[in-house]
């Protein structure tokens, strides 16, 4: 059994965090599995998704850490084809990737206690996100 949704998520610009585990139970939930793998997807360049402990702190402190390891700079070679001043994003975006696959198990994320799927936007502007979230398993 497949099953695959949709989301929408809009972003306030760099360093923006939404906590998605609430939408990855849900389609776990429509979907009928009780067994299986949710996989979520950022469609773009410049956004990433990953587990993280979903609080305050650590909601700053990641854009922050992807900041010191890739600066915004005009210096990236990204610049010199498009100006657009968001060649670090594509970077942090790349480190962290597009994508996570979560096992199910008893029709329910298989994640720690304090262990939510997130997504980051990198971009440098607002954006309307699209991420795919699919399940894949049986009933």
């Amino acid at each position: 059994m497949v099953h695959q949704k949709q989301l929408t998520v809009s972003t306030a610009g760099h360093g923006d965090m939404h906590d998605l585990t609430d939408e990855v139970a849900k389609a776990i939930v429509e979907a009928g599995v009780r067994t299986g793998i949710v996989h979520v997807f950022n469609v773009g360049s410049t956004a990433a998704v990953g587990t993280i402990e979903f609080e305050p702190g650590l909601c700053g402190d990641l854009p922050a850490v992807l900041d010191r390891l890739v600066p915004p700079s005009r210096q990236y070679g990204h610049e010199q084809t498009w100006h657009d001043g968001n060649g670090h994003s594509h970077l942090q975006a790349t480190v962290l990737g597009p994508s996570l696959t979560v096992p199910v198990a008893a029709g329910k994320p298989l994640l720690g206690t304090w262990q939510q799927v997130f997504h980051i936007e990198c971009d440098i502007h607002p954006r309307q996100r699209t991420v795919v979230i699919t399940v894949v398993g049986e009933p």
